[in-house]
């Protein structure tokens, strides 16, 4: 008993580790051996664990993520009292998270959807179900609000691609105001669209 609970932290262990790395490191630059030093896991465990080997690793890493943050998504929105309101508040928590970690915590699946989406159908196929699963969850809300379908899907896809954009110029210039100022510009549109 004791043996399959210490396999299934050790998985856990070894899967968080991995999730912090792929998303500040990026696929390529994160190896696995460093994934299992910094989880203090055993080095025949990858294999044991994730027989598809870092490929693997990494795509369950990258849903990870996504899900963790999709929640915090969920709950930020939730929280709201209008959309306007709801990006704001989510690009102020995406911010504060970055300015937070040193500027080494952006988006979960930006760094290893740049690196290794040409490379991996199965990192590519989870970095798409993870910004998937974000864009219906804004878009559902929005909708909520009145907005057609398809306006809905257009004003989400425009504001995770406009954070996105910020939240990686913000990593580069280690400096978080560009994430805040295309917040408000969004919650700008996105008032304006309700107001139609």
């Amino acid at each position: 008993m004791f043996g399959m609970a210490a396999r299934g932290e050790t998985r856990a262990q070894v899967l968080a580790t991995a999730r912090i790395l792929f998303s500040r490191q990026g696929y390529h630059a994160t190896g696995i051996n460093q994934v299992l030093a910094e989880a203090d896991a055993p080095k025949g465990s990858l294999y044991f664990h994730f027989p598809g080997g870092k490929e693997e690793l990494a795509a369950e890493a990258v849903g990870l993520g996504a899900n963790e943050l999709g929640q915090v998504i969920d709950a930020v929105i939730e929280d709201s009292p209008d959309p306007a309101a709801a990006i704001c508040t989510m690009a102020e928590l995406l911010a504060s998270r970055l300015e937070a970690s040193d500027f080494l915590d952006g988006c979960p699946i930006a760094t290893v959807a740049l690196d290794a989406s040409s490379d991996s159908a199965a990192v590519r196929d989870a970095c798409c179900a993870g910004y998937d699963q974000w864009l219906t969850s804004i878009a559902n809300y929005l909708a909520r609000f009145g907005m057609s379908v398809d306006t809905a899907s257009e004003l989400a896809l425009v504001a995770l691609s406009s954070l996105e954009g910020a939240l990686l110029l913000a990593r580069t210039q280690r400096d978080a105001t560009p994430v805040r100022r295309v917040a408000d510009r969004v919650a700008t549109l996105v008032s304006m669209e309700l107001t139609r």
